[in-house]
């Protein structure tokens, strides 16, 4: 498998927003009518991504609520970060990126946390930021999450469980992610932006816990020998 677009090393990807995408301002209230959240849903993101691509939720449609930014300009601009410097990077180099979860409102991450996060959904204030990425977190930073699944990953993982190949070769190209949170089924991953990243990556997948963080001894530095097999896999 070659992915002909750019080379499996990533190099000068890492640029500012794209002034094209971003140079047309966005004024937009919440949708209230399926028009308004059609044309929510064009606003494009990035190259690949619209906005659209990130409100499907699995919570919002059976239980009956609805998965729509209450502030989109916010949306908008956290989640072109997200896509530009984040996603674009991985998708050009490794093929196409699937999304699991993106965007959450309040009142949809609110359900997925109540009777002990009975959804998996961390609480609004910790989501803050993160999924939901209309509201400012505590410290008033902004910021996005998507769970991905890279899909040339997936053969890869299935036969080795080495989660932490992906995670390094993130770390390693994609200077814009700010955090990595791993889970076990296809590895995927829940990828944040910031504009202050904190440069972290965790994982739900043995070996648990914290792989790197700043300031420990493996955090800088390059780490191809640990992600050499898998970019193998996908040139054959």
């Amino acid at each position: 498998m070659v992915f002909a677009r750019s080379s499996l090393i990533l190099t000068n990807y890492f640029l500012p927003l794209n002034e094209a995408l971003c140079s047309k301002e966005v004024s937009l209230r919440s949708p209230q009518s399926v028009k308004a959240l059609e044309e929510l849903g064009r606003v494009r993101l990035s190259d690949s991504f619209f906005m659209r691509d990130f409100l499907y939720s699995e919570i919002s449609q059976i239980e009956r609520i609805p998965n729509i930014p209450e502030y989109p300009d916010i949306a908008i601009e956290a989640g072109r970060g997200l896509c530009q410097e984040v996603l674009e990077p991985i998708q050009a180099a490794l093929g196409r990126v699937s999304i699991r979860s993106g965007y959450r409102s309040p009142a949809v991450n609110a359900k997925g946390a109540e009777n002990k996060n009975q959804y998996n959904c961390s609480s609004n204030e910790s989501n803050y930021a993160h999924h939901i990425w209309d509201y400012r977190d505590k410290n008033g930073e902004f910021g996005a999450t998507a769970c991905i699944v890279v899909n040339s990953f997936v053969d890869y993982y299935e036969k080795t469980k080495d989660w932490q190949a992906l995670a390094w070769w993130i770390h390693d190209n994609v200077p814009g992610y700010s955090s990595l949170y791993f889970f076990p089924k296809l590895a995927a991953v829940n990828v944040r932006w910031s504009p202050t990243p904190e440069k972290w990556i965790k994982s739900y997948v043995t070996p648990r816990g914290t792989l790197t963080k700043p300031g420990e001894e493996n955090h800088n530095g390059r780490h191809e020998a640990l992600y050499r097999e898998f970019l193998r896999s996908i040139e054959t």
